[in-house]
Order: C-alpha cells, then structure tokens, then sequence
C-alpha cells in the first residue's frame, strides 16, 4: 500500500473489501410471467402400485402465470418420458406453449456449447419442430431459475402423493393425477381474488393451437420398426405407457 502512496489503515481497506464482497452475492428479483409460457421438470416419489412399493418419477409442468399444471407419473425418467409427458399435457390444456423453460438433463439437452446456447437431442429437437416451441434453459445448478415447476414438484409430492398413493396399474394413478390438476384449477391463491382457472384463461388465449396430430413419443433404434400392441379395432394414438413402450393389451 506505501508503494501506491495510501495512507490510510488495514481496517478501511478490510472494511471496503467486505462491502464489496457483500455487494457480490447473487441476488433474486421477483420474476413477472406473462401469459403463454410453461416450464417443465421431473420429481420422484415412493408409491405402490399392483401391490408392490416403488419409485414413481413424475413429469411436472407448470404455468407460471396462472399456476395452473399437470402431473404425470412413469416408472422412468427417460427421453420417452419426457416426450409422452409433453404430449399429454398440451393435451390436456388444448394448446401449446409459445416457450417452455427447462433444466439441463441430459434426454433434452445433448451439448452446452461454448457461447451458452444448447444443442438439443435428436427426438427432443424433432418434439419441439413438430410443435413449434421455442425452449428456454436455466442456469446448469441453479434450481431457483425455474422456481415456478420446482414449486409444483414440491406442491404435487406433499398434495398428490402423501399418505404414499396406492392404485392397481399405472393408469388408474395417473388418472387420480389427472384429476387432482384439475381440482386444483377451483382453487385461489394468495395474492390473487380469482381461481387458478380463471387466470388459464389468459394463459390459453397466449397460447398457440394445438396440432391435430400428436408427436409419436417413441425413440426408435435404427432399423427398428415399432409395432402398436392394441385391442382389436382400438387405434394406437401414439403415446407411450408409463414404462416408456408402446402399450400392450
């Protein structure tokens, strides 16, 4: 410090450092979200299903601006899963994000490139042309950047799955999901004077139309056909069962 000519003391240069340091931290704004947009993410939780207790992991998506959600539960957490949750969810709204935010996991994301932009995986990408959605990524550890779906993760697991659910096939928890979103779309939340289902108004009004073909949520091997396994005279619509296969009979 003499060699810069300073002559002040140890406790002004300790005491500005420690502002500095203070005024370093990462900070959070409230977010604003306007109508239109969603995220989406997976949670974990312990059920039973046909008598035997296992891991469920649940697609989660939300959107932020009226809370509205849907929540969908596989055996894994795959590629397929991903894509069959997106198809059931524009499905049960009716229509489609202009943009959805996402974490990084690996069956959506195949690259961070050098200058922060994402290189998507192949099914994944073919998902997002099919229904012309812009996707959004948070910051790779930073959970807090898509807190909205992180919320639901936590609001889905304490309210739809605790005392620890048990139903007889995967069809029959996902149809008591199905209807818990749809309850919950009565309720009014804190801040607001009207229901998270008049608020979706707003959200499906931003919203694009849903195709009238639905993405065929499969990640085929190369020269390897699918066959849909199904009743006789039932069509197969191109969704995937819980374990992430084409459904059987």
């Amino acid at each position: 410090m003499a060699e810069c000519e300073f002559t002040g003391g140890y406790t002004i240069v300790k005491d500005y450092v420690r502002t500095k340091k203070r005024g370093g931290k990462e900070m959070f704004v409230p977010l604003s979200h306007p109508a239109g947009h969603a995220q989406a993410g997976f949670g974990k939780a312990l059920v039973v299903i046909g008598g035997r207790e296992q891991k469920a992991y649940f697609f989660a998506y939300d959107l932020p601006h009226s809370d509205a959600c849907y929540v969908r539960a596989y055996q894994r957490a795959n590629t397929e899963a991903w894509l069959d949750g997106h198809v059931h969810a524009f499905a049960f709204f009716g229509a489609v994000p202009q943009t959805i935010l996402y974490d990084n996991d690996r069956c959506l994301v195949a690259k961070i490139m050098p200058d922060g932009t994402r290189k998507r995986t192949q099914r994944f990408s073919a998902m997002m042309s099919h229904y012309v959605i812009d996707d959004r990524y948070g910051r790779p550890g930073k959970g807090n950047d898509k807190g909205k779906v992180e919320g639901l993760v936590g609001y889905a697991r304490r309210n739809f799955m605790v005392p620890t659910p048990r139903f007889a096939d995967w069809d029959a928890f996902n149809d008591y999901l199905e209807e818990q979103c749809l309850k919950r779309q009565g309720d009014i939340l804190r801040g607001h004077k009207i229901s998270i289902g008049e608020r979706l108004e707003a959200d499906l009004a931003a919203m694009q139309v849903l195709s009238a073909a639905p993405f065929e949520a499969c990640d085929p091997l190369p020269g390897r056909r699918l066959r849909s396994h199904h009743r006789e005279g039932a069509k197969w619509t191109g969704h995937l069962d819980s374990n992430g296969a084409v459904p059987r009979q």
